[in-house]
């Protein structure tokens, strides 16, 4: 097949990258390198089967001839992290939800017969219930969560009027090779390599008992590629977790060092944990990465991250400031 990946550069879409040229499909990806890197995909460079965009999902015109003979879509471009949505919250409308909209008419115009759509736990906010099953309130606390959910609002909207074939995967916690290497939320790990490889203490948010349903990325990719296969799966919504949840305490224990404790941050839940018996009934998917062996893998790739920022609590504090202002 022909398929396209928004985001493909980035931490997630450059491993549905690989998967899908790995499975044998042509792959087109388009990505304005915000975030994600090209060197993400240097490994890739010689496959033919490739073809790389650089380009903004916020510009229609630009887009829409890349859908062209496209048969599946997976929408995986956004602008993360909550501090930069809390600063620029206009940005993030542009890309997040403008740019999904662009993805999708562009979708419907040239016949897509799937869109798969990275959406995000964040929705839930703060939830009551854990495991949190996909019909818990919604309740977006800062800017990112709200443009991710209005994106996939308009996901299932498009489905509903034009009948495109959509399903909406929120996914929870994704680490990895790649993840990101800046940024002072969302990418736990990448800043605790960091602080690993420069011998620094790890900054561990509150008291570090805060667990997090961490999700190994190649089960989140087999997660949308499974969906994207499965007819069942149309205008439907998933979480995609690891069917289990961990503390930061835990993973400092298996990454081994010092540690140091910074405040802990308004907004964010104690806990996030996702109830998967959805995806596993309806698709039949269930992750296959345990905990200790994503932990392993990250080590084993950890000169990813020589050359990310080092974060101390200073930086860290000074990061976050409009966290703490806006935020209560």
């Amino acid at each position: 097949m022909k398929i396209l990946v928004t985001g493909g550069c980035g931490f997630i879409g450059s491993h549905m990258v690989d998967r899908l040229l790995n499975d044998g499909h042509s792959v087109v990806v388009l990505d304005n390198c915000s975030t994600g890197r090209l060197e993400n995909l240097s490994h890739q460079k010689a496959n033919e089967s490739l073809a790389v965009h650089v380009c903004d999902i916020a510009d229609f015109q630009t887009i829409e001839p890349y859908f062209e003979g496209v048969d599946r879509v997976f929408h995986i471009a956004a602008l993360a992290d909550i501090v930069p949505s809390i600063q620029e919250p206009l940005k993030y409308h542009q890309s997040n939800v403008d740019g999904t909209i662009n993805v999708l008419e562009a979708s419907r115009k040239h016949g897509v017969k799937h869109l798969v759509y990275a959406a995000s736990s964040s929705c839930y906010g703060i939830p009551e219930v854990y495991p949190t099953p996909e019909g818990t309130p919604i309740d977006p606390q800062y800017p990112y969560a709200l443009t991710k959910y209005l994106g996939e609002e308009y996901v299932m909207h498009y489905h509903k009027i034009y009948q495109l074939p959509v399903t909406s995967m929120r996914f929870f916690n994704v680490y990895g090779p790649r993840s990101r290497t800046s940024g002072t939320y969302g990418a736990v790990f990448g800043v605790f390599l960091a602080q690993k490889l420069a011998e620094k203490p790890y900054t561990i948010v509150g008291d570090g008992t805060q667990t997090r349903d961490f999700t190994y990325v190649t089960d989140v990719v087999d997660a949308c590629v499974t969906a994207s296969e499965t007819s069942n799966s149309i205008g439907e919504i998933f979480n995609v977790g690891s069917n289990n949840h961990y503390s930061v305490n835990r993973l400092v224990e298996l990454l081994g060092g010092e540690k140091t404790y910074i405040p802990k941050r308004p907004g964010e839940p104690d806990c996030t944990f996702a109830d998967t018996n959805k995806i596993k009934e309806v698709i039949g998917w269930s992750p296959k990465v345990t905990f200790e062996e994503g932990v392993q893998n990250m080590l084993d790739n950890i000169d990813y991250w020589r050359e990310a920022p080092v974060w101390d609590s200073d930086s860290i504090k000074d990061a976050t400031k409009d966290w703490f202002k806006y935020l209560k």
